[in-house]
């Protein structure tokens, strides 16, 4: 076994709380799911606050050309309401992108960083899930190591990976971003790119802090050519998921309500109507937070 995949199975099986993996049971259950990935902030801090990010991903082909199908549940749980943000799609279609096979690269982006498997079917779906889950270590290792410097701390190279994704997907972030998610994740980074690195056969010398990724010019611009189709793309990629979700988002109204209390501290009355078309209600539930915020203020 290459030191990736030992890398990576002892992170994807990270013990987590017992509700996230019964939660995670249960969307498998109704949706005939072959795994149930975990992942997002409440990961790293072990919280049950917030919202539970989950991917579940099924058998066969992908049904839908863009994915992936995105939910929102509320499961009630030891007195405690748990949230949970579900994204939805098949695993072979995860695993392709995973791989840098198609144009997309949310799923690459995403899942160089910690994820759990809190959820399998058997151990053949296991095994998918965590080749998947290296080919995406490598396929942001190989394009870190073209867009980072010719020689640095490891860190460098993945600021230039995250800073170039971000920029591709049309996401609004924060300034500094990537620096968060290195500090939040330190261990999960340290050492990782040589690592992905060597999986596919390149080499990077090391000196102390800093890493030498041996990718020549033939390599590197073949690397650069296959990023910027996909730069091309991702712009528009997310815009059609964005413009898909406001249509497909089961759960949507529900989750926007509790958003908006949350950041706001104003209750939004759920009526079956605001439930059935959340974009038409929208207009009018921004008035009504408006004149709230506006009446506490008076």
């Amino acid at each position: 076994m290459e030191r990736l995949d030992r890398r990576v199975l002892a992170s994807l099986y990270t013990p987590v709380q017992s509700a996230i993996s019964e939660f995670a049971e249960q969307l498998a259950q109704e949706s005939g799911a072959l795994a149930v990935l975990f992942y997002g902030s409440n990961l790293r801090t072990g919280s049950l606050d917030g919202v539970l990010d989950y991917y579940v991903l099924l058998p066969g082909p992908q049904k839908e050309r863009i994915w992936p199908r995105v939910s929102y549940r509320e499961w009630e749980y030891g007195g405690q309401t748990l949230r949970a943000k579900i994204a939805t799609m098949s695993l072979a279609k995860f695993a392709e992108a995973a791989e840098g096979k198609l144009l997309d690269t949310t799923i690459w982006a995403r899942f160089v960083q910690p994820s759990a498997l809190v959820w399998q079917r058997d151990d053949g779906a296991g095994s998918t899930v965590a080749a998947a889950v290296g080919g995406a270590a490598k396929t942001a290792a190989r394009l870190a190591a073209a867009l980072g410097p010719s020689r640095g701390p490891p860190d460098e190279y993945w600021r230039a990976l995250f800073r170039a994704t971000y920029q591709a997907e049309f996401r609004v972030e924060k300034a500094g971003r990537e620096d968060s998610i290195l500090s939040a994740n330190a261990m999960h980074f340290d050492g990782l790119l040589p690592i992905a690195l060597e999986a596919q056969g390149i080499a990077s010398g090391q000196d102390g802090s800093t890493i030498a990724p041996r990718l020549d010019s033939t390599a590197r611009d073949h690397v650069l050519r296959w990023w910027a189709k996909r730069r091309r793309a991702g712009k528009l990629l997310n815009v059609a998921r964005l413009l898909k979700a406001s249509t497909t988002f089961d759960g949507a109204a529900r989750y926007a309500a509790w958003k908006i209390e949350r950041h706001t501290g104003v209750s939004v009355e759920l009526t079956p109507w605001r439930e059935r078309h959340p974009v038409l209600a929208a207009p009018g539930v921004l008035m009504v937070v408006w004149r709230e915020k506006r009446r506490r203020a008076g």
